[in-house]
């Protein structure tokens, strides 16, 4: 098929470059004239493990295509996916701004029928918005030409997305026919080749799925975090307690992980987002207007911790004359994105404090130039950071920090201290190397480990 996918962020990277993979032909548009310029190039603008390969062996076999002109893409190809931002305005709410001002770009240059796909997260109704933005420059054209407008949804993880996209537990269409069904269902045929996962539903409970799935995530993250905090309180161990209700299968162990909050370009948008929706509606979604104050509470736990243990509560500038190094600086492991990431807020909060910072991070050094300037010190290896420093914070669960040189850490800090807020370490271990460990959570830890 030929596919036009209007927006080279990572969505639309990823979802124009996995269809081209699989045969179709695929024009991937954006505004952006640098941008466009540097995909052909093969510069590839975000970090997704596989992806770049994948872009460049498409674009030499041709499948792949990169263009600045909207018109004629649009014009050349059935499926027009829309896959720019929906950034959250003042008030929360996505702003569909850049949404219809494609549908109504499409709307000017479409010449024969046209299926209108919504890649972008988008709120309930916005397929209504941009069926009329269309229909509006067709109306203003004095043509009448018969288009469709779908809801595709994706559920794309960041870190692990070409394999999302390829072997997808679920693909989700909203429809309203059975002739555009059948074409989209045609197009993912062949990421179905085992099991049949394709979900079609009217397009509004389709938009909404989308939302509701990652409130539920959301919900699930920081219910563990709420009760690894209770657990630091009464001396319980979280891991336990997540083995212990993670093993009902109604419950599941998935997202059940405690740490410094979530972060991204999904959870925290979508989150207010709906909570907006609610609003409009005169609904209060109580629940989810929790999720996301408990969140922005759960980034504070990891610096409190270390004020707490480390600085001079009695002045102004508790961790003057500290140095904490921090491992980890994306929102998650296997990216570079720092959207809302909890280690802004953590070393916000530290350099408020007094500290001098220092940082590391696989792949998210320069992406935190543009948020800390010359505020922090970086370093591409994570132990030259630690050298002299009074403390290491783990924020992010790179696979690099997992298992690392316990020893070598230990020479290198002023005093063995980690404050541990993915709890990747064993508590036991750690007392036996003579740190001091402070993890969330796991404040019962080591009965636990000696009766279990």
């Amino acid at each position: 098929m030929k596919i036009c996918v209007i927006g080279t962020g990572y969505v639309g990277l990823v979802v124009g470059t996995c269809f081209a993979e699989s045969g179709n032909t695929v024009i991937c548009v954006d505004i952006d004239e640098a941008k466009i310029e540097g995909l052909k190039n093969g510069i590839i603008p975000i970090y997704e493990p596989g992806l770049k390969e994948l872009i460049l062996r498409n674009t030499e076999e041709g499948r792949l295509k990169f263009s600045t002109d909207l018109a004629a893409s649009v014009k050349s190809s059935l499926l027009q996916f829309i896959a720019v931002g929906t950034p959250p305005g003042e008030d929360g709410s996505a702003d569909l701004n850049h949404v219809l001002a494609v549908a109504r770009e499409i709307g000017s240059a479409m010449e024969n029928f046209k299926i209108v796909v919504n890649k972008s997260t988008v709120p309930v109704g916005t397929a209504d918005k941009v069926r009329e933005a269309v229909s509006g420059q067709l109306a203003a054209r004095g043509v009448t030409i018969e288009f469709d407008v779908v809801s595709n949804p994706e559920f794309l993880k960041e870190g692990a997305a070409i394999d999302d996209f390829m072997k997808p537990d679920r693909v989700v269409i909203g429809v309203d026919n059975v002739r555009t069904a059948e074409i989209m269902k045609e197009l993912y045929a062949p990421f179905m080749r085992r099991t049949n996962r394709i979900i079609v539903m009217d397009v509004r409970s389709a938009e909404m799925t989308k939302y509701a799935a990652n409130a539920m995530l959301a919900t699930k993250i920081t219910f563990i975090n709420q009760i690894a905090n209770l657990c630091d309180l009464l001396g319980a161990d979280v891991s336990a307690v997540r083995e212990g209700i993670g093993s009902d299968s109604r419950i599941g162990y998935d997202f059940l992980y405690p740490g410094v909050g979530y972060g991204g370009s999904c959870f925290p948008k979508d989150v207010k987002a709906l909570v907006m929706t609610a609003e409009e509606c005169n609904y209060d979604f109580a629940l989810l207007r929790s999720v996301d104050e408990v969140n922005e509470r759960q980034k504070a736990v990891l610096p409190r911790k270390i004020v707490s243990h480390l600085g001079d509560n009695g002045t102004e500038k508790p961790l003057s004359g500290k140095c904490i190094a921090i491992w980890g600086l994306s929102f998650k492991p296997r990216t570079d994105d720092m959207r809302e990431a909890p280690s802004i807020v953590i070393i916000e909060r530290l350099l408020e404090a007094g500290a001098n910072v220092r940082v590391h991070d696989p792949v998210a050094l320069k992406e935190a130039r543009r948020f800390f300037g010359d505020r922090v010190t970086y370093n591409a290896n994570e132990y030259e950071i630690l050298r002299a420093a009074d403390a290491l914070a783990v924020v992010t669960e790179w696979n690099e920090y997992r298992n690392p040189d316990f020893d070598r850490i230990k020479e290198l800090l002023t005093q063995p201290t980690i404050f541990d807020g993915r709890n990747l370490f064993e508590p036991r271990r750690m007392k036996e190397l003579g740190f001091s460990y402070f993890p969330i959570g796991r404040n019962g830890a080591q009965f636990y480990q000696e009766r279990g």
